[in-house]
């Protein structure tokens, strides 16, 4: 066994990577394991493994002691002193005990740790180099599919592709050599999990790095993607080079460079528009190929905003099923409801009405009470005079009846 158990070790180092100091100990450990079962030794025993020769030795320790209680366990001063005459109390003396039918044990235990340590080894290694290519675009081969997944060959690990990650205008079938995009890699108990997608919005800024170099390198930045994979997308570019036109560039001279993205995605359109600190101009760029008129922004919401557009535009900006709306929103993050010119100014009209009612309400109000104002002391007076006089005129004829009444 010994040949060969040093012949395995040194395979598996070689071509799996695996040390020889880890194998070895996980079948020291397993081996004190299969002792202890077989033998129903206590917990001191400790078994080595001769690296040059490949033997298994098996040794019981035990503790010096003045008196034995458990011989398993313990060695008197004596039994210690006629082994070495170096032992003192407290020393640990180990005494091999290593059965003669061990090398079966051994063998059988050798087997199953090297076997269980290489799919360990191996499960570990994918998970090591798949984890790399997470957010990373990959080349794999379609190898089968059922109702959830579609099963994708990556070299030494098998992706999924859920039906949420598969795009609706593509049929995969055997053999078909696609590029996904590696969204996780999950380390799970029946070895490493590769999920990928041709739908996330990750696949479509990895193909422009790949096909636009001012991409790659920075000169032109991908702000925003809003995709409905397979229909149309969005895509809103910025340059950090004041030179370099981020739209022209990205679509390239006639078209090329976008062109090779809608084939690698299957016809799905692209719209590329600019990215601007300017957010009525970023909203409106979004909206492209529709012309807005103006953008006006909520009061009581600072992420939603009114588009006014021209009569003739107006589906052209909803776009299909809402479709260049819809994407508009999700590029901007802004809440968008989208008028047509005429429809906004009777809109302003019909606000501004009730504003001039009450406005021509008020006035009248205010030239009402200014009237009351003016004519109250007038009555007042005239009052006050004429009660004065009749007061007067009744004084008068009472003082001209009284000298009639006395005669």
């Amino acid at each position: 066994m010994s040949k060969e158990l040093l012949s395995a070790l040194s395979t598996l180092e070689t071509e799996k990577g695996i040390k020889k100091e880890i194998v070895i100990d996980a079948l020291t450990a397993a081996l004190t394991s299969a002792y202890k079962r077989n033998y129903g030794q206590a917990q001191n025993v400790d078994v080595e493994f001769d690296q040059r020769k490949g033997d298994v030795h098996v040794f019981a320790v035990k503790k010096v002691v003045d008196q034995v209680y458990d011989s398993r366990l313990e060695v008197s001063l004596d039994d210690a002193l006629n082994v070495s005459r170096g032992y003192e109390l407290g020393d640990d003396i180990k005494f091999e005990v290593t059965p003669k039918n061990f090398g079966r044990i051994a063998a059988q235990t050798a087997k199953q740790v090297i076997m269980q340590r290489v799919r360990e080894a191996e499960r570990s290694l994918i998970f090591d180099q798949y984890s790399q290519y997470e957010n990373e675009i990959i080349t794999g081969e379609v190898e089968r599919q059922d109702n959830r997944f579609v099963y994708v060959s990556l070299g030494n690990v098998e992706a999924v592709m859920a039906r949420q990650d598969q795009m609706p205008n593509e049929v995969y079938r055997m053999h078909d050599h696609i590029k996904v995009y590696v969204t996780r890699v999950e380390n799970a108990a029946k070895g490493p999990q590769v999920f990928v997608s041709r739908t996330d919005s990750g696949l479509l800024k990895r193909l422009f790095e790949q096909e636009i170099p001012e991409i790659y390198d920075g000169t032109v930045e991908i702000m925003s993607i809003a995709r409905e994979a397979g229909d149309r997308a969005k895509v809103a570019v910025r340059s950090n080079n004041s030179d370099v036109d981020p739209v022209g560039t990205s679509v390239g001279p006639r078209g090329q460079r976008v062109q090779a993205i809608v084939s690698e995605l299957g016809g799905e359109n692209m719209d590329i528009v600019e990215w601007t600190d300017d957010e009525a101009a970023f909203i409106a760029n979004a909206l492209n190929p529709a012309e807005v008129i103006d953008v006006i922004f909520d009061e009581n919401n600072e992420r939603a905003c009114t588009v006014i557009v021209p009569d003739y535009q107006l589906s052209l900006a909803i776009g299909k099923r809402g479709q260049n709306a819809r994407l508009a929103a999700k590029l901007t993050g802004y809440k968008i409801d989208i008028k047509s010119e005429s429809e906004a100014e009777a809109t302003l009209g019909q606000q501004a009405a009730p504003a001039a009612d009450d406005a021509t309400d008020d006035v009248a109000e205010t030239v009402d009470d200014e009237i009351v104002a003016d004519d109250a002391p007038v009555t007042d007076d005239a009052e006050v005079a004429a009660d004065e006089a009749a007061s007067d005129a009744d004084v008068e004829a009472s003082a001209d009846d009284e000298p009639n009444q006395l005669i």
